[in-house]
């Protein structure tokens, strides 16, 4: 049989389509099906998105706009002074850091780790820790609970 298609193939002449297994036809046909519907989506969204942006009061399709606002942005940076860029960059605010240590990035990670290294070392030479651990961390627990009692009632 094999043989009888490799005939069939020599046969045929320069424009003749080579012989192909089922399997692959109907995998080929099922690739330019798929194509065609992600085609038919892509416009579909298309004409859905212009649609939205025409139904926008008053301002109608901004796309156009958008589309050339990069090369505008540039323009303007440039003829900026500096004074202006470093007033913009001082005035936002910081993020408040993550107090759960796993959405902590590794620096955060690496810093309060330092941080608690060095209160414990601090904690091990105190004296008073020296002579009785459990009453130095009694009194510390102590004034940690009245601080966060004066806080919650202000």
């Amino acid at each position: 049989m094999i043989q009888f298609r490799v005939n069939i193939i020599q046969q045929g002449g320069i424009g003749e389509k080579p012989l192909l297994p089922k399997k692959e036809k109907m995998k080929l046909r099922r690739e330019r099906w798929l194509q065609k519907i992600d085609a038919l989506k892509l416009t579909f969204q298309k004409q859905k998105a212009q649609a939205k942006r025409k139904a926008t009061p008053v301002v109608g399709d901004l796309q156009p706009l958008v589309e050339a606002l990069p090369e505008l942005s540039e323009l303007i940076t440039v003829g900026k002074p500096k004074d202006a860029r470093k007033r913009l960059k001082t005035n936002t605010k910081k993020k408040a850091s993550p107090t759960d240590y796993s959405q902590m990035k590794p620096a955060q990670k690496r810093k309060l780790l330092e941080e608690e290294v060095s209160r414990f070392h601090e904690v091990i030479v105190n004296p008073s820790y020296k002579a009785n651990p459990l009453a130095a961390i009694g009194e510390h627990l102590a004034k940690r609970m009245k601080e966060e009692e004066e806080r919650n009632t202000t």
